[in-house]
């Protein structure tokens, strides 16, 4: 573990926060840096072919030792959210944690209490690696990248472990929804399937995920100099809050739903008096609900114009990811496999939904079953995000012993 946590505090320390505004991809400079780093010790690893592509994108493969056995891989993405900062992360090591509430040494008004991260009460005496309390950790998915690169080190170094060939790959802007823009499965070395290695606790496997599309909702009014107002203003601002006021507020919200339940997300807003733009995320697992938000989205949207005649409201869909449980049931072996990795590992396998996307949900889309595998993120997006080093530890063992098990071993 020694080797896996110091490679974690390396990457965890490279600024690769995404940045939806960019126009370029990757949308940040930080993720071409952690990108040729992981190339350059893939190569000291003794992997000849490591690569980065122009988008940055990094690639390795480590030949197979059990004739026949089929190509798998796993990903991994090394951007990290644009909600919470991600640069001098400064992350702080508590060994042998002694259970109880965690106070972040550089904003002792962050706290990391058991109350709001149960898990923690399990994990006395581990190790267990936070924030300082002013940025994110990175775990979201530096956790994911350190697992993969610590197995592909130990694949490269132990001959006697069997395996078919297996495909490493480490994507840009998974944050941005942009994660495989540049990704096909045909990249990937004719693997059979892929899995992502982004997931909270230890043993989890999630096959589902959340459908998703975005919405942009833009209301048009008119602006004058307030002085000469009266009759002839009409204030998108305040119509924008008359849009948002009439949305579901106790159901259909991210902070009233849970399990199985979607929601809309109204999430950014910006413009003024004469224009205001709302950025909303539709998401549920029953992917024709979609379309029966955007309707509702379009029925307030009629409503307001209604109401003020001065004012005009458009609702803009695109599509971004599908629930990737019908993609992954085609290769019924991706599930099953995982399963019998995870108890050769010493764990309990945990089938869970993501409430979320993951790079392998389009993965999937595009025809590779990619399932999502633990590795120990917790609190993610947050100046609460920490990790367990030993549930990171867990995630190598599982990796290990899916070579094992598609090699038929």
């Amino acid at each position: 573990m020694h080797t896996l946590l110091d490679r974690f505090l390396r990457y965890v320390r490279v600024d690769t926060q995404a940045d939806e505004k960019s126009a370029t991809y990757p949308s940040t400079p930080g993720q071409l840096a952690l990108g040729a780093m992981l190339r350059d010790e893939l190569r000291a690893f003794g992997l000849a072919d490591a690569r980065q592509d122009d988008h940055g994108l990094v690639f390795a493969t480590i030949p197979g030792n059990v004739p026949g056995a089929p190509t798998i891989a796993f990903n991994a993405h090394v951007d990290t959210s644009p909600e919470t900062s991600g640069k001098n992360v400064d992350p702080q090591v508590i060994r042998d944690y002694p259970g109880g509430d965690i106070v972040l040494p550089k904003d002792p008004s962050k706290v990391i209490r058991v109350a709001d991260s149960p898990e923690l009460a399990a994990l006395a005496g581990k190790t267990i690696i936070t924030t300082d309390g002013t940025t994110l950790l990175g775990s979201d998915d530096k956790s994911g990248v350190a697992v993969i690169m610590e197995a592909a080190r130990i694949l490269a170094a132990d001959p006697s472990i069997p395996h078919g060939p297996v495909v490493v790959v480490f994507t840009c802007d998974e944050e941005i929804g942009k994660g495989v823009l540049h990704l096909e499965p045909a990249m990937l070395g004719g693997a059979v399937v892929a899995y992502t290695l982004d997931g909270s606790g230890t043993g989890e496997i999630e096959a589902e995920t959340f459908s998703a599309d975005g919405a942009t909702v833009t209301i048009t009014g008119a602006n004058i100099h307030p002085a000469l107002a009266k009759g002839r203003m009409t204030n998108a601002v305040r119509l924008a809050g008359l849009f948002l006021d009439r949305l579901p507020k106790r159901v259909l919200s991210p902070e009233t739903t849970a399990g199985r339940e979607g929601f809309l997300h109204p999430y950014t807003i910006a413009g003024g008096v004469g224009e205001v733009t709302i950025q909303l995320l539709l998401r549920d697992f029953d992917t024709p609900k979609l379309a029966e938000y955007a309707d509702l989205l379009r029925e307030v949207g009629r409503q307001v114009e209604r109401e003020y005649p001065g004012a005009t409201v458009r609702v803009d869909l695109r599509r971004q990811y599908r629930n990737m449980r019908d993609g992954i049931g085609k290769e019924p072996r991706a599930v099953r496999f995982a399963e019998e990795a995870t108890r050769r590992a010493g764990l309990a396998p945990v089938l869970k939904s993501v409430r979320g996307g993951t790079d392998g949900a389009l993965l999937t889309e595009k025809g590779l079953p990619t399932p999502n595998l633990s590795t120990g993120e917790h609190n993610f997006h947050s100046p609460l995000e920490w990790t367990c080093l030993e549930e990171m530890e867990a995630a190598v063992r599982v990796v290990l012993e899916l070579c094992r098990v598609w090699a038929g071993r």
